[in-house]
């Protein structure tokens, strides 16, 4: 009973823990235990991508309702996110809505089944709805969750290197798909559907059993009042206006929208895109040439990571989204390899957008950072609207080619939020303060187990601090 009552899902939300003041070496295991949920959702969103011209094949739909997969998965964002998967992290804690989340993410997976089986598009897209839920729980909690756990000057590159191995899973799944989902298609639909029902049963269990490990796992339980000590140690703080006012967050939301629904929408028609414009391409090889793309997103992660450790993480996001808009623009007008090419350094370029919104949006929220989360993540929703908006343009068009504007459209209103934080204090001055801030670190006041140092010193790094935060308000 002893153990059960340590492992107890019910935390307070208003005591001040050493959580929010980690060391690196501290927050190691609880960072790598929440990665693998990165994985997971890539996993999971590769795999969505490749069923999407999967079922146009199979069931013979056309691709404006094969996009109701897209709108089923991110349309289920904001009802987790700004509903029972932040209830729960506002209430309870990050853990709980880990668990909460693999468990539906599991049901959904589970669900999946009869329906593929008895060739069920609306059977398929509501267990894609009910895996949508869990994935977006789980979203709710990680991000944020990776960005606050250790030193708040790291916070875009621990995200972001997180988010590498969710480019990992979008590789891995188009290739599983180019092999499993297309392969002998001439033995019939029936086989080839078959084939996707024994993926999500593998996924149904894996995740049940991931669920049982962070039961298990004692991991560190980051509370309002941490985070709120985090915005004041830093002179980052934002929540001493009601949340209503909190408008860097709310442009925040809003470019994460205009964002992610290009971002689904241009990996979901990706090899509609391929098997149009690059002659003697099948199904098949555009779903591996959609596997290389997604590994020059990743690459694009690992990239942005090893820039960021030398230059602000806000010009590397103005730079990246930028090439966005750039390269996405002549995929609209030519054909073949060199369009293909284009979306290939597209992807590259949008590697680090969405995890650097996040970061970047829950800058100085304190005591507001959890409500905050859930917010940014709601803006994900973006992915149920683009890719029908796509849909139906190829459709009308007859090209995918030319719907491709779609998403460039976005992009450019997307465009909005970098430029502000890089030109426009009122969003620059709170990110670049918690940039510098030297909590978690090496003679920051607590050592590298994080225990608290002597107070004479840490009065001195906190003027010090102060010194410097001054100085970054002149930039």
């Amino acid at each position: 009973m002893a153990i059960f009552k340590r492992m107890s899902l019910k935390q307070g939300n208003t005591t001040r823990t050493n959580a929010a003041e980690l060391s690196l070496r501290a927050s190691i295991y609880p960072l790598c235990l929440v990665t693998i949920l990165f994985f997971l959702w890539g996993f999971s969103y590769g795999l969505l991508d490749t069923l999407n011209k999967h079922f146009q094949v199979s069931l013979g739909i056309n691709r404006a309702r094969s996009a109701g997969l897209q709108a089923a998965y991110f349309g289920a964002y904001p009802l987790a996110s700004l509903g029972h998967a932040n209830w729960i992290l506002r209430h309870y804690g990050f853990k709980p809505v880990f668990i909460w989340g693999l468990c539906l993410y599991g049901v959904g997976a589970l669900v999946a089944w009869p329906c593929i089986l008895h060739r069920s598009f609306g059977g398929f897209c509501a267990a894609i709805f009910i895996i949508g839920n869990g994935l977006g729980s789980l979203e709710t909690a990680a991000n944020p969750y990776i960005t606050i756990c250790g030193p708040p000057r790291y916070a875009e590159l621990r995200i972001n290197i997180s988010q590498a191995f969710n480019g990992v899973g979008t590789v891995i799944a188009p290739v599983l798909g180019s092999y499993v989902f297309f392969k002998n298609t001439e033995s019939g639909a029936n086989a080839s559907l078959t084939n996707v029902q024994w993926v999500y049963l593998a996924i149904a269990v894996f995740v049940f059993s991931l669920a049982i490990v962070f039961y298990l796992s004692p991991i560190p339980e980051i509370t309002d009042a941490d985070m709120a000590f985090q915005a004041e140690e830093t002179h980052a703080g934002t929540d001493n206006v009601s949340f209503s006012k909190q408008y860097r967050l709310f442009h925040a939301a809003f470019a994460q929208f205009c964002y992610t629904g290009p971002q689904v929408a241009i990996a979901g028609y990706f090899i509609n895109y391929v098997t149009e414009t690059r002659p003697n391409t099948s199904a098949s090889l555009a779903a591996q040439f959609l596997a290389g793309a997604q590994g020059a997103f990743a690459m694009g992660r690992f990239t942005g990571v090893g820039i960021m450790k030398f230059v602000k993480p806000r010009w590397v996001f103005l730079f990246y989204l930028t090439g966005c808009i750039v390269f996405i623009s002549p995929a609209i007008t030519q054909r073949g390899n060199t369009g293909m090419a284009m979306l290939y350094i597209t992807l590259f370029f949008e590697s680090i957008c969405f995890p650097t919104i996040v970061a970047l949006g829950m800058r100085g929220l304190g005591k507001y950072s959890k409500r905050g989360s859930g917010v940014i993540v709601g803006g994900v929703c973006g992915g149920a609207i683009v890719p029908p908006i796509l849909g139906a343009v190829a459709d009308m068009h007859n090209s995918t080619a030319i719907a491709m504007s779609v998403p460039l459209g976005f992009f450019i209103v997307a465009w909005t939020y970098p430029l502000c934080v890089n030109f426009v204090d009122y969003y620059r001055i709170p990110a670049d303060r918690l940039g510098e801030a030297t909590i978690g670190v090496k003679n920051s006041g607590h050592d590298e187990e994080g225990v608290r140092g002597e107070p004479e010193k840490v009065g001195m790094e906190h003027a010090e601090s102060g010194v410097a935060m001054r100085e970054v308000g002149k930039m």
